[in-house]
């Protein structure tokens, strides 16, 4: 380990830009985040450092600007860690924590910066945490109780309406948002409702803010919604699917990401160990499947790099990530290597520094 953090040293002391891209892959019952460099010309990942960090670290977020990373610790105390990111290295440098009202399945920053959300599958409830000029995570600022098993709480770009999942009560609520108190406050409409049981997970708003994709970790349907952002009104445009053909047994889907030119979107699904593509149409927001290939087992969270060219998948199953080429052209996923990790890594983070 100490060898290829070396090396991986050499390379960034050596000016090579675009050696400045790297993962944060948490591992939860290792109790620790890998931190890897990402080679933007050859996909290959070099391990900078292993980050203990004395809970069952899940979620991860970064702030705007990148500089810092979020940890949330699902096991008690519950609490966020906050690290800076040393552009140069990779490297994590701790701020502090601060606690979490609950066990958070996802946490998210505000577009300001200011202030950290958190949804709790367990604690049925949505959170505001502040956050300090110097990037640590401070006190819960608000606490709101929800329709059973919260699991994803992100804002919009305008930073004026948020939306958390209910996996549970097969809704998304609508949230006002006022960055300068931190505070949420019922949107209207305030819900919109899914098909009974399919326990809407993991959502993407896409660039242009006209789409949403709501992933269902239960049946593993996909949605598209058109997004009326003035009104934070959502609008049911297509229902489709991340299975691959033929499957059978109980459907487990994770995790779901847009490329950054979102032409393409991409979704993981745990029972078949699969990655789905999907052709966005560009007009209409409308998703055309082109198929899924085999990945890491039980694939519960992955990401794309900000170059788009390549799609890192970490198996809970496997304590592996792999590293997936995406095709500019088509889209379609090509492997390219795996690299084992921690135990059960579940989250993925990937910056790039100029």
């Amino acid at each position: 380990m100490r060898v290829f953090a070396l090396v991986a040293c050499a390379l960034l002391a050596g000016g090579n830009a675009l050696a400045a891209t790297f993962a944060y892959i948490s591992n939860a019952d290792s109790q620790e985040i890998s931190v890897l460099a990402l080679d933007a010309n050859t996909g290959e990942l070099t391990p900078v450092e292993t980050v203990k960090v004395g809970g069952n670290v899940m979620p991860l977020a970064l702030s705007p600007d990148k500089r810092v990373l979020y940890a949330a610790l699902r096991s008690q105390p519950f609490r966020v860690l906050s690290f800076a990111i040393d552009a140069q290295t990779g490297k994590l440098r701790k701020l502090g924590e601060a606690p979490l009202a609950d066990s958070m399945a996802n946490i998210a920053t505000d577009r300001s910066g200011k202030w950290l959300f958190a949804a709790s599958y367990p604690g049925h409830k949505i959170t505001v945490n502040s956050i300090g000029k110097d990037g640590a995570a401070g006190a819960i600022q608000q606490l709101i109780a929800t329709a059973p098993n919260a699991h994803a709480i992100q804002p919009d770009a305008s930073n004026r309406l948020v939306f958390a999942t209910s996996l549970g009560g097969d809704k998304l609520s609508a949230w006002r948002f006022d960055d300068s108190t931190g505070l949420l406050s019922p949107n209207e409409p305030a819900l919109t409702n899914t098909r009974a049981k399919c326990g809407p997970r993991h959502f993407v708003l896409d660039r242009s803010q006209r789409f949403m994709y709501l992933l269902c970790e239960l049946d593993a349907s996909l949605y598209v919604f058109a997004y009326d952002a003035s009104r934070g009104a959502l609008r049911e445009l297509q229902v489709t699917t991340v299975l691959p053909p033929g499957f059978a047994g109980k459907p487990w889907a994770a995790d779901l990401h847009l490329s950054p030119d979102g032409r393409h979107l991409y979704a993981s699904e745990r029972t078949s160990s699969t990655l789905t593509t999907f052709k966005v149409d560009a007009a209409t927001g409308e998703l055309q499947p082109l198929g899924q290939v085999p990945t890491e087992k039980t694939p519960r969270g992955f990401a794309i790099d900000p170059t788009g060219r390549y799609l890192l998948a970490a198996g809970q199953e496997s304590h592996s990530v792999s590293v997936h080429a995406i095709d500019p052209a088509n889209g379609s996923l090509s492997l390219l290597k795996r690299y084992p990790l921690g135990q059960n890594p579940n989250w993925v983070e990937i910056v790039q520094f100029p």
